[in-house]
């Protein structure tokens, strides 16, 4: 039986963080929906469990540079030969002579936070990404060992520093996590070892951060292969038990297996970025999330989520707000950033909720990942995007297939236009100092959908609202067993374009279609204007349904979320030295709204839903806009996923 809960919103009023410059002013259409009251029924995962933490660590027993795993490892550990995966170049002998061993030495060292009990527990491993390697980075991640421990899992924070400083090497950190878990296993294994029988090898999580976020990636992949892509001499025979992986702030593609982006199948996936990023300034991991794909019959979901004002860095303790290295605050406006216990408190929440959901099988904690605002009070107060998909979703469009406009994904899908003023499909695009490389690129399509529904030297008339429409084939309904608790799924978000008035027409017989305002009034960048004005009001649409027999009914799509355009960004202190530097100051982040079909039988108990013909995207809230969706479809609502519906205005 899904629950059905009721909560009601309110608006936040114009607010200004008063250590944030004029920047940072947040407008009434940008602002956060506020809740007012908790919904979610569960404790905060941010808060210690019932377990007592103890800590230890593991290593070579010989380490030259670092105390801990020289002269207080539990149990040692043994090398192993990465040669094959990393070379580090002409500096190789003086990086041998500081560290002490060679990358046919490479030390597998750890540092632990445990749970007291016998368990099985499930394991964590977070690793760092780049860094100052003098600067060690593995304590930086204690706030999440000390967390997770008590919840009842085992996170060991995996030292990579010896890595750090090179270049072309993330195959590597992904290869050293695969072979820390084999030292796990015989950890697991060994009688006499404190972790004798405490280890849930079926129940595997990996977290990386910056280059590590993009690390746990390839680990996840190379643990399904036999050989290693750029080296089959070098054999793999790894198959973990890997069931999740958190990507914090993650690059995407300095490894390239056979000159391609690492796909990654069959895992829970979560990854977070933070729009006042200073190192890797624009949300990369998005590229990752769409390449992740779910091909078995298991349950998954991966889930994104954009934090506006958090930096880089201060997901490590270590790192913090030097994005840009020691002296960051002459090149980084650092004013607007959250604080580090704000940003630590949201990677707590969100890290300790998706592996309780993950790994815990908890599902309590899934509708987090549907709507940030079933838990408004637990949250800093700041500005999210977010966004899921969960491994039954069922595509109607997803705008990659082809160059045909009018065709969706599954055969028979049909899109159509009446009277838009911008209707194309496009790559969308990555904050980025060069917009016209493919490092700018989201790698992935949508679809461009603008509207004006003013008249042109007509100002009191407004013409019949324009619409955008999918057209499902007649039997598809039945096919997918579509009812009221299946909902409907698509990402979107609005921009700062709006076409221009639409035109008379040209007799009293002439039709306004699609094709023929395309022509006349958005056929060229004159014919589109920006907005900036804090006045303007906020975007709006109505979703509407029909079926077999005609009957239709429809629903304010802000009432499953605010419709933001673009937040804007602003890290360098020298904004001469921004508005050269980036063409663009805002990342275009698409939002999932996810409607349960039977809000729409609420309003028309004569809907059928289990015959329905069509969805339309009706701009008839807001007089002119544009917006971007992509990846409409449906998907079975998980029993976690609880019913959330605003309150009926």
């Amino acid at each position: 039986m899904i629950r059905t809960v009721r909560y009601t919103m309110i608006a936040a009023a114009l607010v200004c963080f008063s250590a944030c410059s004029a920047a940072m002013k947040l407008t009434p259409s940008d602002a956060d929906m506020v809740l007012s009251w908790q919904l979610l029924d569960a404790p905060n995962p941010a808060r210690p469990g019932s377990y007592a933490v103890h800590s230890l660590f593991y290593g070579s027993g010989t380490d030259k540079r670092r105390p801990e795993f020289r002269d207080s490892v539990a149990f040692t550990t043994d090398s192993v030969d990465a040669s094959k995966l990393i070379s580090l170049g002409d500096r190789a002998s003086s990086r041998n002579r500081y560290w002490g061993f060679t990358p046919k030495g490479f030390p597998l060292n750890g540092r632990v936070w445990y749970p007291e009990g016998d368990g099985p527990f499930p394991l964590v491993l977070v690793v760092h990404g780049n860094h100052n390697p003098r600067d060690f980075s593995d304590p930086g991640y204690g706030y999440l060992g000390e967390l997770l421990a008590s919840r009842g899992f085992i996170l060991t924070s995996v030292d990579m520093n010896f890595v750090n400083g090179t270049r072309g090497e993330n195959d590597a950190r992904g290869w050293l996590l695969l072979k820390h878990l084999e030292a796990w296993r015989e950890f697991n294994e060994s009688e006499g070892n404190p972790f004798s029988g405490k280890v849930d090898m079926s129940r595997i999580a990996l977290m990386g951060h910056s280059r590590g976020g993009e690390a746990v990636g390839h680990a996840a992949a190379f643990n399904r292969l036999k050989y290693y892509p750029d080296d089959a001499s070098l054999t793999f025979d790894f198959n973990f038990g890997i069931r999740s992986v958190v990507a914090i702030a993650p690059v995407d593609g300095q490894y390239l297996p056979t000159g391609r982006r690492v796909p990654l199948e069959n895992v829970n996936y979560m990854v977070f970025h933070g729009s006042h990023d200073g190192d890797v300034t624009s949300f990369h991991g998005l590229r990752q999330y769409h390449r992740v794909r779910f091909t078995d019959e298991e349950d998954y979901f991966k889930t994104a989520i954009y934090v506006y004002r958090a930096n880089h860095g201060q997901w490590n303790t270590v790192w913090n707000n030097k994005d840009n290295g020691p002296r960051s605050g002459r090149i980084l406006d650092l004013r607007p950033l959250l604080t580090p216990d704000e940003q630590r408190e949201f990677g707590k929440i969100y890290i300790s909720a998706f592996l309780e959901a993950t790994l815990h099988d908890d599902d309590r904690y899934l509708p987090i990942f549907r709507d940030h605002r079933v838990i408004g009070e637990w949250l800093p107060k700041t500005m999210y995007v977010t966004r899921f998909q969960t491994s039954n979703f069922a595509p109607l469009a997803t705008f990659e297939e082809d160059i045909d406009i009018s065709t969706g994904t599954h055969d028979g899908v049909t899109l159509s236009g009446d009277s838009l003023g911008t209707w194309k499909e496009g790559r969308l695009m990555l904050r980025s100092r060069n917009r016209t490389s493919t490092s700018g690129s989201q790698e992935n399509q949508a679809v461009w959908l603008g509207w004006n529904n003013a008249v042109a030297g007509a100002p009191d008339s407004v013409a019949d609202p324009v619409s955008y429409d999918i057209e499902l084939p007649a039997d598809l309904a039945t096919e997918w067993k579509l009812s009221e608790q299946t909902a409907l799924e698509f990402l979107l978000a609005a921009t700062k374009e709006k076409p221009r008035p639409r035109k008379p027409a040209r007799d009293s017989t002439a039709t306004d279609t699609t094709a023929n305002n395309l022509r006349d009034d958005s056929s060229d960048d004159r014919d589109r204007e920006e907005t900036d004005s804090e006045d303007e009001e906020p975007i709006d649409l109505s979703i509407v349904v029909v079926d077999a027999s005609g009957e239709s009914a429809r629903v304010p799509l802000s009432r499953y979320g605010p419709i933001r355009k673009p937040l804007e960004i602003s890290i360098l202190r020298r904004k001469d030295i921004e508005r050269e530097r980036y063409t663009d100051n805002f990342d275009l982040v698409l939002q999932t709204y996810s409607i349960l079909l039977d809000d729409f039988s609420e309003t028309n108990t004569r809907l059928d839903i289990s015959t329905l013909r069509s969805i339309r995207f009706e701009f008839d809230r807001s007089e002119a806009g544009t917006v971007v969706v992509d990846d409409i479809g449906f998907s079975a609502l998980r029993p976690g996923f609880t019913r959330i519906s605003a309150a009926r205005p």
